[in-house]
């Protein structure tokens, strides 16, 4: 992969100064309004519930096409540029489940110790076959941004998380699967990094799911400032930006 220079020069949106966010959860939006205001860039997010959209259908097979579904479908009805992110736990011997329905894997949307008992429970064959091997997961986050419903262009960028699944809850913080995900190199669960732990230790490694997700979208609000003409570029740099500090 180049080693070619990253560095970016922010300048306003070529797509207007107002787009749309496929999301009403109120953490995303104060999320990319805090970085946007720090990148200065002159953009109004708004949340889709605002606009009167509802939630599009995640008919996709992957992280990537539900979040382009979920941009798509809040662009064409807003006529705006919209950005939209779909995430979720995937455990490779599980056949990477999770995943895509993570939010409902127990069958109840949102319902985080339902999820967490269903994966305790589907991994506990395995772990009595092979106790001594842990078992792998990694969190996945990826982000998608069109400029119009049609765009031909859509923006991607996705971000791992890799770590080790427990076999009980540990700690009180966090969200979803935070407390099953292990990190080995801290010792500790996601669920029970404080904030003073996140910002005691290097950028590679200070990653809850909420903190490593805030660097793929400043970047991303970054990339997303570049001339349109400056599609193939952009995602380059948005690679190797990645590849240093995401993927580890």
């Amino acid at each position: 992969m180049s080693t070619t220079d990253t560095s970016l020069t922010v300048t306003h949106p070529t797509s207007g100064n107002q787009w749309v966010l496929a999301s009403n959860n109120k953490g995303k939006l104060a999320e990319f309004k805090r970085l946007f205001a720090e990148a200065n860039l002159d953009v109004t997010i708004v949340p889709q519930g605002q606009l009167d959209i509802k939630d599009a259908i995640e008919d996709g097979l992957s992280f990537v096409e539900n979040a382009i579904i979920k941009a798509r479908h809040a662009s064409r009805i807003s006529g705006l540029p919209a950005i939209a992110d779909d995430s979720g736990l995937c455990v490779p011997v599980l056949g990477n489940a999770p995943g895509i329905y993570s939010a409902r894997y127990a069958g109840e949307h949102g319902n985080d110790s339902k999820n967490n008992a269903k994966l305790i429970a589907d991994l506990q064959p395995i772990r009595a076959a092979e106790p001594d091997i842990p078992i792998k997961g990694m969190f996945v986050c990826v982000l998608a941004m069109v400029r119009h419903a049609d765009d031909p262009l859509p923006i991607v960028a996705q971000g791992l998380w890799h770590g080790e699944i427990l076999d009980t809850p540990h700690g009180d913080g966090g969200f979803g699967y935070d407390p099953l995900f292990w990190l080995p190199n801290l010792q500790a669960s996601a669920a029970s990094l404080s904030a003073a732990d996140k910002n005691s230790i290097s950028i590679v490694v200070r990653q809850s799911s909420s903190y490593w997700r805030s660097y793929l979208y400043k970047y991303l609000i970054a990339i997303l400032s570049i001339s349109a003409l400056d599609t193939h570029n952009a995602l380059a740099t948005l690679s190797l930006f990645l590849v240093r500090y995401l993927i580890y």
